[in-house]
């Protein structure tokens, strides 16, 4: 049979090279580690991702005491920070970041501290101080009552 005659054709599948699949494989493991960094940078791990910045009805924080005069405390658990600028007087931030939503972890010198990309914000006001958060953080309404203060 010559070339140019019509015979069968036989195709013998051949399995992909070996740098095929393992390129392949450090693909998907390099898109899974990209995964990864994104979810270490998201607000799952350092918020209440999904609930809001705010409370949504009134909210006990603790004995008003607890934040002391010229000072803030910061209710992580209740993703607020409550300052207190003169005996009685009280001003409550929420503590979620408005960068990408992590809560804040500290007050340091009267700032607070986002654990996840560095912001920091004024606890007397909630203005921003350093970036990348560019909004500050959004005031709740606040009140001792009781000797207990209220959020929300």
């Amino acid at each position: 049979m010559s070339a140019s005659q019509s015979s069968p054709s036989y195709r013998r599948e051949v399995p992909p090279a070996r740098r095929t699949v393992l390129k392949g494989a450090a693909a998907l493991a390099g898109a899974a580690g990209a995964g990864l960094t994104l979810a270490a940078c998201s607000t799952e791990t350092n918020s209440g991702a999904g609930s809001p910045a705010v409370p949504a009805e009134p909210v006990e924080l603790g004995a008003a005491t607890e934040v002391p005069v010229g000072g803030a405390k910061l209710f992580r658990e209740r993703k607020l920070i409550v300052s207190c600028p003169a005996e009685g007087q009280y001003k409550a931030f929420s503590a979620q970041c408005t960068h990408a939503g992590c809560v804040l972890d500290k007050i340091v010198e009267g700032e607070g501290n986002c654990p996840c990309h560095g912001s920091r914000f004024d606890a007397a006001t909630g203005k921003v101080l350093r970036g990348p958060a560019t909004d500050p953080l959004p005031a709740v309404p606040v009140r001792a009552e009781g000797g207990k203060l209220i959020a929300g």
